[in-house]
Order: structure tokens, then C-alpha cells, then sequence
């Protein structure tokens, strides 16, 4: 039989990479593709106030509509804590950026437009609705909220994620069901001690196949470490 544990640990690493939003680039590229030409969304169908959700492969992505073609939405993003230039701030957010963001633990509620936003992605909308029944704020109100909040913020990947900025404004409780899930994982993970050596293991392994880059260093560090904090 199989030892499970290195499977559970590439999980866990796939895992954290989808709660940072890591999108990988083009070999050599420093930034992101671009986003879909205006008017790629139908934009009539969005009323203000409406929480708009982006599946992806690995993760879900949240912003508020504030109508006109502009969502608020929480990324992780080193930038502000450096200028307050909004011309730079407002430039497209890259994975030098995110990633950065994520260690220092700086973000910011910022607006762009539903293409920047999505990314090429399907969009559904008020789809947590149903989770929340009876919980639901006016639509004004959410997006007053949501406009309220815009601007610099402290980040955390299990504690104040876009998931909560978006469930904060639309039901008024700050609450992230990718975070619980994640946890989870991590319950299950921290079972068996060997996981920190799998983790390990698992990193070198991505490194060596992958290369040296953020996106597999970081983790091979912050894994074993967050394991072994937590064991």
C-alpha cells in the first residue's frame, strides 16, 4: 500500500498556492498577460452591490460590483507599502508583486474594471447568496462598504483574504470557506509528524523540476515550518 503522506503534502502545497492566487506566466515573463479587450463581459446583467465570484482551477476569486464597469476586490500587493503613487498602485498586480504582498502581509481594496477583474474567467454572480439566507445587506449598502474599504490593508491568507472583504460587505460577517477547507487539509496533514519531512521532500522535488522562483521556494520554506509550528 502507498504511503499517503506525500500525496497529502503535494495537496497541501497545491493548496497554498491557490489561497495566494498565484497564476503562473510565460516562461521569462515578469508580468501578466492582459486582460480581455473592454466589453468581453456583459456588464448589464451586474446591478451594484452584486458579489461577483471567478472560479479557477485551484481557487475562487471575489470582488463587489460598484457599477460602471468597476469591481472592488482585496489582492495582496507590496506596492503600497512602498508609494502611494496610485498611477503604479493601479497597474496590474504581477506574481513578483502577489507573492511579495503575501510575506509581508500588505494588500489593497482597489477597483478595476470586470475584465481586469476576471481575467478571462466565467463569472457568477450572488452565487454565496444561498449560504446566507436570511443575512443578505442591501445592495447599496454592500457596495458602500466596499467603497469604504478601498485602499490599503493588512493581509492574511487565512484571516482577511478577498473572501472575507467580499462576505463582510454583502452579509456582514467576514467569513472565507476557502480558508476553512484549507484548514482542513492542514487537520488532516498534522496527523502524522512525517509530513514535515514529506513537505520537504515535496519542495525539493518542485524545485529541481521547476526551477528556482518564488513560486516553489516559497512554499518548500513555509510549509515545513508552518507543520512544525503547528505539530
Amino acid at each position: 500500500m502507498k504511503n499517503p503522506v506525500p500525496q497529502v503534502a503535494s495537496l497541501l502545497l497545491e493548496k497554498l498556492l491557490c489561497l495566494v492566487h498565484v497564476r503562473p506566466l510565460p516562461a521569462g515573463s515578469d508580468g501578466e498577460p492582459p486582460p480581455p479587450a473592454p466589453g468581453y463581459y456583459d456588464t448589464s446583467c451586474f446591478k451594484r452591490g452584486d458579489l461577483l465570484e471567478v472560479p479557477r482551477t485551484l481557487f475562487i476569486h471575489f470582488g463587489i460590483y460598484l457599477g460602471e464597469n468597476r469591481v472592488a476586490h482585496l489582492m495582496p500587493d507590496i506596492l503600497p507599502a512602498f508609494t502611494g503613487d496610485r498611477r503604479q498602485i493601479q497597474q496590474v498586480v504581477t506574481n513578483k508583486r502577489l507573492i511579495l504582498g503575501v510575506i509581508t502581509k500588505t494588500a489593497s481594496i482597489r477597483v478595476d474594471t470586470v475584465e481586469d477583474f476576471a481575467y478571462g474567467g466565467s463569472i457568477l454572480v450572488n452565487h454565496m447568496d444561498r449560504l446566507f439566507e436570511d443575512q443578505v445587506l442591501s445592495s447599496e449598502e454592500a457596495a458602500r462598504r466596499a467603497e469604504k474599504l478601498v485602499g490599503a490593508t493588512a493581509y492574511s491568507l487565512l484571516w482577511n483574504n478577498c473572501e472575507h472583504f467580499v462576505t463582510y460587505c454583502r452579509y456582514g460577517a467576514p467569513v472565507s470557506f476557502q480558508t476553512d477547507k484549507f484548514c482542513e487539509t492542514v487537520k488532516m496533514i498534522i496527523r502524522d509528524q512525517r509530513s514535515v519531512l514529506a513537505s520537504v521532500l515535496v519542495g525539493l522535488a518542485s524545485i529541481v523540476c521547476l526551477g528556482l522562483a518564488p513560486s516553489t521556494t516559497l512554499p518548500t520554506i513555509f510549509i515545513p515550518f508552518f507543520l512544525w509550528m503547528a505539530g
